[in-house]
């Protein structure tokens, strides 16, 4: 057997006749499963146990020998070896096949491999495997052709013509012998002479013929393997047969598909033996190749082969392939032991590292542990006794178990886990009740809250996953959003709104104006009741008086001094800025400590604020009426100007809609303008606790204008407010839009799904694999803008990066940043003070490391504000962090109220579309030369043409009426240029403008996606992405190289073979353009077979790996956990897997025996 652990690449290929002969452990000759009465497997059949080993541990069949003592001895009687029932796992069996058949996946593939190596059509080929027509194989001295198809009345005029002279075959035995015929070497030599000299159609199919004779003949199968002669039976075990409660059996619906096959090659036999008529063998033949064809892949061909309530049965192809096959149920995901999953409750009392974990299921959680210290202590006998007294629950157990959880921490994961956040460790308190007891802070990184959420706990049981959990995963070091490098711990809610509270100044109140002589004295006129938390006093620090009040004299209690004294209101996002201050300067630990004391104090001060919601706190605005009557009076005006044919439907539409919503926001204001600021609702919006303006205005204002099912804006506004109580029409109006909101979460939420798997999927295997790649390329960067606003500030794009040159003041001349240097916050701030409007940074864009990037290219890791490490699966990383807001963006188009006809795809769809590169809707019409501007009209149509210098026309493009032209006559334009408004095709940008234009418009466009629904995400997690989209060129000309013309090859492979041909004398080096893939296609063509097929396609992807023979070389994560290794990430990277680790208490026996 070979070492499991111990190999770097896995080969796929066709295997030979000969090679599942030796794989066999015996010949299947019968049909039969198990013996009804001794329920006994049946000798031969397709439970055999002298093929696939005994039933029983150490049994033979017999049993005449029993226990292990008789290891390895076959049973003379029965022929059984005697071993451990488990090699009915791994042990294959074999049908020798009564007529050759043909592999249905090389059939009937698309393209079909056995159509392209002998030029057939697939047609052709079926009618000759399935016994329809005869296939001329040697025409002799005869006018017939070869490959030319005969039937059955054509076939009996020629033998009476020419009697033997020409030779003749049907089924999958003729072609064989086709194939068999077929001169691998001969065959390319003639393909690349005609893609050299064809054109069109012709030399595409030459290409694609010539990639499968390339394949064949570089990997060593032969192409007559495709047609089968023995047929491998997969180990009884993985198609068990097991009998139920009522003593039915439930079996593999595989045992059945075998059966046919069994059954009806036996009958062949029987019938060959027998030398029966040929029309009755042929008819077996055929029906034997169906058996096999609904072995392989039900339902490929034809109807498929249906079980008890016409259900169809699974084959071996559908037990790969979907969300239930074996490479996504099984090997992607396996259920673990040593987990148990409640309903979540909140801890305010914890630490922000701990968890409560209910006693019970932290007995049944660390049993083994527990039983192990029972008996270390002597306190119980033997483990049997241990088990027991834990399950008795005895007093000592409790105290042990005690012992055994500290320091031992636990996962603790919510579904849905959409980015690492979502798995997190803590250190259990065993807690009463059945609940699992979570901190409130770590709720916004797992989106959990206390309505009912569910949280699976699992133990990390080595002491390299106790260790890592430690490190890595506890709660306390998981600070940073690695999305964009902001807080993902802040205070929420009561939190905020207890804080917000606390540090409130309120004019006049009790001891205002007093002075104090330090923050003790000034504490403690508070508490004795002297002064009032709002009141504003001054006291000195320092030696100055400074102005301030005791709420925020408590609130600087809890704040480390080294940020200096907080002297201001604090709302939702200051207490973010503070956090985010707290971690750069002072790290995790003193982070950690501060939020646990800024819960606290939150919890305490709303608690004594007493802060409630009641029905009159929503004052309606009195200025409402008066401000309605005056929108309701411009409509009139503009209805009259419609009516008397002043304006068209649209710009009455439009009118309408921007006078409502002028008056929605004056009734907005009204009503911010008349709320004191310590009324109930008013606190809870501005200092973010909970709400917002938009609400408020609905239940006290007025709830406004509201879209109809297309998303199209209903001119006739909601006056009335929740308070106030909507009328039926108000009502109806209103309830489009929340049906619509239901229905999109719904949709949303799979859509997303999907689009994150597939992120992961495309960049699974980007991991940090250098330092420096020693590129002198980077991309850059300017501040994003819209219009005239800003949407992105240089600051914060270059903040984290590293500089490509020396950035140098252009004033003093003094270096801001040196070249390959981190650019960190200060340095960003002064290169933007110095009057820099771009720089030149480092992207993983033109990171030259292959299979991943450098440390330099990738810059400063977000989740910890440190230098990312080698080993870092950063692809992951980036997958997750776009995937993750995902279900936050909205879906479908969204209709512009008919203004220029175009609807403007957003929100999700328009992600989705970026990333699978496809042609957007309603794209522009992009110019692919340069020259000045004319507009013509062409039979009707409008034409834009381009005029070059020597006043030709050098290119025509066609605008329909309908489209906005965004250029006018005279204008000069460049190629990639857009003539119409509308979205690019990004493939016309990169043919037009080139590589570095169209990674920049990608860029954008999917920030601006994320932008408009306020979410931040770094740049470098898109780049990310947007660099395994271009990773691949397509070979134009083949040149000196041996790669093939048409084939998708990364570009280091490229550039490599063509170094090795200029190196090596060679004068031809290859062609090749550059390729945009979308992300599904970049996942399919990936050099990783295993991570293909478990993606998606699992049967093309193994069909083309096995006849070109591919190597997996085990590089990503997806392929090292299919076959069950760790992977080559984070500790599991190369340079790390020497490391030792072991548990305190080992340490000292490892350091004695050394001593020894």
């Amino acid at each position: 057997m070979l070492d499991v652990n111990n190999f770097g690449r896995i080969r796929i290929a066709l295997a030979s006749p000969e090679k599942v002969r030796s794989w066999s452990s015996g010949e299947v000759k019968k049909p039969e499963t198990i013996n009804y009465r001794t329920l006994r497997p049946e000798k031969e059949g397709l439970f055999c146990e002298k093929i696939f080993g005994p039933a029983k541990d150490w049994e033979c069949h017999c049993g005449k020998y029993k226990r292990v003592r008789h290891k390895g001895i076959v049973c003379d009687r029965c022929g059984v070896e005697v071993t451990t029932s488990k090699v009915r796992r791994e042990r294959l069996g074999h049908i020798e096949l009564a007529a050759p058949v043909s592999h249905i996946w090389y059939l009937k593939g698309i393209p079909s491999r056995m159509g392209l190596l002998l030029d057939m059509s697939p047609k052709v080929l079926e009618k000759v495997i399935y016994f329809v027509n005869y296939i001329v194989l040697d025409p002799g001295d005869t006018p017939l052709l070869r490959k030319q198809l005969l039937n059955e009345r054509e076939y009996r005029e020629l033998k009476e013509k020419y009697e033997n002279k020409f030779k003749v075959g049907i089924g999958a035995e003729a072609i064989k012998e086709l194939l068999k015929q077929v001169e691998l070497e001969k065959l390319c030599g003639e393909l690349k002479e005609e893609i050299s000299s064809s054109t069109g159609q012709r030399r595409n199919r030459a290409i694609r013929r010539l990639e499968v004779a390339e394949g064949f003949r570089n990997s060593g199968n032969y192409p007559e393997w495709m047609i089968m002669e023995v047929l491998p039976v997969i180990p009884p075990e993985l198609r068990p047969m097991v009998q139920l409660d009522g003593g039915r059996f439930a079996t593999s619906d595989l045992n059945d598909l075998y059966r046919r096959v069994i059954n009806r090659n036996n009958r062949l036999k029987r019938l060959l033996d027998l030398g029966a008529p040929d029309i009755i063998v042929r008819n077996e033949k055929r029906m034997l190749q169906e058996a096999v064809d609904a072995l392989i892949d039900n339902g490929r061909r034809g109807r498929a082969v249906t079980g008890p309530g016409n259900r169809p049965l699974k084959s071996l192809s559908d037990m790969l392939k979907g969300k239930q096959g074996r490479f996504r149920q099984n090997l992607l995901g396996k259920r673990v032991d040593y987990s148990g999953r409640s309903v979540i409750v909140v801890g305010p009392d914890l630490k922000m590292h701990q968890c409560g974990l209910p006693k019970e299921m932290a007995l049944e959680l660390f049993k083994p542990f527990v039983m192990k210290k029972l008996v270390d202590r002597g306190l119980a006998s033997n483990i049997k006794s241990a088990k027991k007294m834990v399950e008795r629950g005895r007093d000592e157990v409790w105290d042990i178990l005690d012992d055994v959880i500290t320091e031992h921490p636990v996962l603790l994961n919510r579904a849905p886990t959409l980015h690492r956040l979502g798995i997190q460790a803590f250190e259990p308190v065993l807690v009463e009740g059945r609940a699992l007891q979570i901190h409130p802070l770590v709720c916004t990184a797992y989106n959990a809250d206390f309505d009912g959420d569910q949280m699976a706990v699992h133990v990390p049981l080595s002491a390299a996953a106790q260790a890592e959990a430690r490190l890595l995963m506890l709660s306390s070091n998981n600070i940073l959003n690695p999305k964009d490098g902001r807080p993902v711990v802040t205070p929420t809610q009561d939190v905020v709104i207890g804080v917000y509270y606390l540090t409130l100044m309120r004019e006049g109140a009790l001891g205002d104006g007093r002075c104090f002589s330090s923050l003790e004295e000034a504490r403690m006129a508070y508490e004795v009741g002297d002064i009032d938390l709002h009141a504003r006093i001054k006291i000195r620090m320092e030696g100055e008086l400074v102005e301030t009040t005791p709420g925020r004299v408590i609130m600087n209690e809890v704040i480390p001094s080294a940020l200096g004294y907080i002297n201001r209101v604090m709302d939702k996002k200051q207490l973010g800025v503070l956090v985010y201050n707290c971690y750069r300067r002072l790290g995790n630990e003193a982070t950690a400590e501060m939020l646990d004391g800024i819960k606290s104090l939150g919890y305490n001060y709303a608690t004594k604020a007493g802060i409630t919601v009641g029905i009159s706190d929503f004052e309606t605005p009195a200025a409402k009426q008066k401000i309605l009557q005056d929108a309701e009076a411009r409509v009139d005006e503009i209805e009259e100007d419609y009516q008397a044919g002043l304006i068209t439907e649209e710009e009455r539409h439009e009118l309408v809609v921007d006078v409502w919503d002028e008056a929605t926001d004056l009734v907005t204001e009204a009503l911010r303008d008349q709320l004191d600021e310590f009324n109930p609702v008013y606190m809870m919006a501005i200092s973010g606790a909970r709400g917002n303006f938009q609400q408020i205005r609905q239940l006290a204002g007025m709830r406004g204008l509201m879209a109809d099912p297309s998303g199209k804006i209903i001119d006739l506004p909601i006056k009335a407010n929740f308070r106030e109580g909507l009328n039926v029409l108000e009502y109806f109006t209103s309830t489009h839009g929340a049906r619509k909101g239901l229905a999109d979460t719904a949709l949303r939420t799979a859509d997303s799904g999907y689009l994150t798997r597939r992120l992961v999927d495309v960049s699974q295997d980007v991991i940090i694999r250098e330092e420096d790649c020693g590129t002198h390329e980077g991309i850059i960067v300017a501040e994003i803008t819209e219009g005239t606003e800003v949407i992105e500030e240089l600051e914060e794009r270059i903040i984290g990066r590293i500089a490509v040159d020396h950035i140098i003041h252009p004033e003093t001349g003094e270096i801001l940043v040196a070249g390959d240097q981190e650019i960190d916050e200060e340095a960003a701030e002064q290169i933007v003070k110095a009057g820099f409007k771009q720089v030149k940074i480092r992207s993983a864009l033109t990171c030259k490391t292959r299979h991943g990037v450098c440390q330099k290219c990738y810059g400063r890791n977000l989740a910890t504000g440190y230098e990312v490490e080698i080993g870092e699966a950063v692809g992951i990383l980036a997958a997750q962090s776009i995937g993750e807001p995902g279900t936050q963006l909205t879906m479908r188009t969204f209709h512009t109220g008919g203004v220029a006809g175009d609807d403007i795809t957003r929100g999700l769809p328009r992600v989705e579309e970026l990333f699978e590169a496809r042609k957007p809707k309603g794209q522009a019409v992009v110019t692919e030369v340069s020259g000045s501007v004319r507009l013509a009209d062409n039979k009707g149509r409008r034409e834009v043409q381009i005029i070059n210098g020597e006043d030709e026309v050098a290119g025509a493009y066609l605008a329909h009426y309908g489209s906005r032209l965004k250029v006018q006559e005279g204008d000069v334009v460049e190629p990639g240029d857009e003539l119409t408004e509308g979205p690019l095709n990004p493939h016309d940008i990169l043919r037009t403008k080139g590589l570095r234009a169209v990674q920049s418009y990608l860029l954008h466009e999917v920030q601006k996606v994320y932008r408009l629904q306020g979410v931040d995400i770094a740049d470098k997690h898109i780049e990310i992405m947007i660099r395994q989209m271009l990773k691949k060129v397509k070979i134009e000309a083949q040149g000196d190289t041996n790669l093939l013309p048409g084939a998708f090859v990364d570009v280091s492979d490229f550039e490599k073979a063509n170094g090795w041909i200029l190196e090596n004398g060679g004068s031809l080096p290859a062609i090749a353009r550059p390729l945009l893939l979308g992300i599904t296609k970049a996942s399919l063509n990936t050099d990783s077979f295993l991570s293909a097929a478990s993606f998606q396609e699992t049967t093309k992807v193994l069909t083309e790996a096995a006849i070109k023979g591919k190597v997996d070389d085990l590089i990503g994560l997806k392929e090292n956990v299919i076959i069950g290794k760790l992977i080559p990430a984070g500790t599991g990277y190369s340079r790390y897997r020497v490391i030792d680790i072991y548990r305190p208490e080992e340490q000292n026996a490892v350091e004695t025996t050394v001593s020894d």
